[in-house]
């Protein structure tokens, strides 16, 4: 049995079986362990992990009377609370407005055509990125009118169709995770500022941070951003430093707005105050670094990396909802949810019928019902042909009742089936 219990009860003989929070948050190459080093729990109530799963079946339990929840009770009131979001009232927020752009070709498009166009933006926005952090590495001020051109693009991606940049810039491979990183979450500030109903100007400042927010990773060695391992102590301490760097790097710059430098700065503070490197806490977080805070981790849990494979969506919202209490600004997660759905595009789900398919587009006014191709059939335990469902179309009877986990089925063609590219499209 799964039990969520505090650091502090975490004990020698009980067994790990996952982290309440990303991997980016610990040292530990793995999460699932019979706990018996006590060097190891020393190290796990050293960071800033402040909750984990402990399988009973496995390991020991916790003391009698000890607080703890099962997985059933924590999936019960996620499931409640996600079931509420299109009744939520919108959150008012305001950021510093930077200059207009020139008018751009933002006409709402099809998902399949947007598609096209964003894996052009992909291929051009990793170039530039590369080039960024080329530039940073060799102690060269940043070029705020370049990152800006590259903002306005995503920008218009995103406002064309939000689902498709979003989706593609997650497959990206672990050799790109840090450029396409950024370009992945300067494409979630976007949609989510847009879910705030932040002014165009605001929405490009946003975006500004999202493809900011990690340019200190120029100052790490490559060999620890890419290492295939666990990091010793002091290389989880050097990867740590990048929000500094990368604030310093910013303000040696010209043109780069103070709000972005304090994305930069602040995206790994956590509302409980015990993030870094500041250990700001509440409303003494910036609305722009709780927004880059957010879609940050979500970017970095989906992705594959060279020691771990990413989540699949849907399920990394999921946990991402567990950590919300110590991690994230809940309205502001909220409106992220509702910003990319409760299943985004590329989740694996099951259906009413028994089918499996894969989440393809968003419905934005129904989020529990978006568009989700079918390809497998439980009850046969077989492939069946490719069926494109609309679960918000009247008379459908089909919902989704389940998330799925891709690396139970490993189906070799998930993201050709949503992305319609057989291989990554950029």
């Amino acid at each position: 049995m799964l039990k969520r219990i505090q650091i502090q009860h975490l004990t020698l003989g009980m067994y790990l079986h996952e982290f309440c929070g990303s991997w980016m948050e610990h040292p530990f190459w793995r999460a699932k362990f019979l706990l018996k080093d006590p060097k190891d729990l020393a190290r796990i109530q050293s960071t800033a992990i402040h909750e984990c799963w402990i399988d009973t079946d496995k390991g020991l339990d916790v003391a009698p009377g000890t607080s703890s929840v099962s997985r059933e009770e924590v999936d019960a009131q996620i499931e409640t609370d996600f079931s509420r979001l299109e009744d939520l009232p919108p959150i008012k927020v305001t950021l510093p407005p930077p200059p207009p752009p020139p008018k751009r070709d933002r006409a709402p498009a099809d998902m399949k055509s947007e598609l096209k166009r964003a894996a052009a933006i992909c291929v051009e926005s990793k170039q530039a990125v590369v080039s960024m952090f080329n530039e940073a590495r060799m102690g060269r001020a940043v070029d705020a009118a370049g990152a800006q051109s590259l903002v306005e693009e995503i920008t218009d991606s995103v406002t064309r169709n939000p689902g498709a940049l979003i989706s593609l810039a997650r497959l990206k491979t672990a050799d790109d995770y840090t450029y396409m990183h950024s370009v992945a979450v300067c494409a979630l500030m976007v949609a989510l500022a847009k879910q705030l109903k932040l002014k165009d100007e605001q929405q490009r400042l946003a975006g500004m941070a999202g493809l900011l927010h990690d340019l200190g990773k120029a100052a790490i060695p490559l060999a620890v951003l890419n290492k295939p391992g666990k990091l010793t102590d002091q290389e989880f301490t050097v990867v740590r430093s990048h929000p500094v760097e990368g604030y310093h790097m910013l303000k040696e710059g010209a043109g780069v707005p103070e709000a972005v430098m304090d994305a930069c700065l602040h995206h790994h503070e956590k509302v409980d105050g015990s993030g870094y490197p500041d250990k700001l806490k509440g409303e003494g977080i910036s609305v722009i670094a709780r927004m880059t805070a957010i879609c940050d981790v979500y970017d970095a849990v989906t992705s594959d990396r060279p020691y771990k494979r990413g989540w699949d969506p849907a399920e990394s919202l999921r946990r991402m909802a567990e950590w919300t209490s110590d991690h994230f600004d809940a309205r502001i997660f909220q409106a992220f949810v509702k910003s990319i759905g409760i299943y985004p595009v590329g989740s694996l789900v099951r259906l009413t019928s028994g089918r499996i398919g894969v989440v393809t587009e968003q419905v934005p006014a129904a989020l529990t019902m978006p568009m989700v191709k079918v390809f497998f059939s439980t009850k046969s335990d077989l492939r069946i042909p490719p069926e494109l469902v609309d679960l918000a179309a009247p008379g459908c009877s089909e919902k989704i009742v389940a998330r799925e986990d891709p690396d139970k089925w490993r189906f070799p063609d998930l993201n050709e089936l949503w992305s319609g590219f057989t291989d990554k499209a950029w």
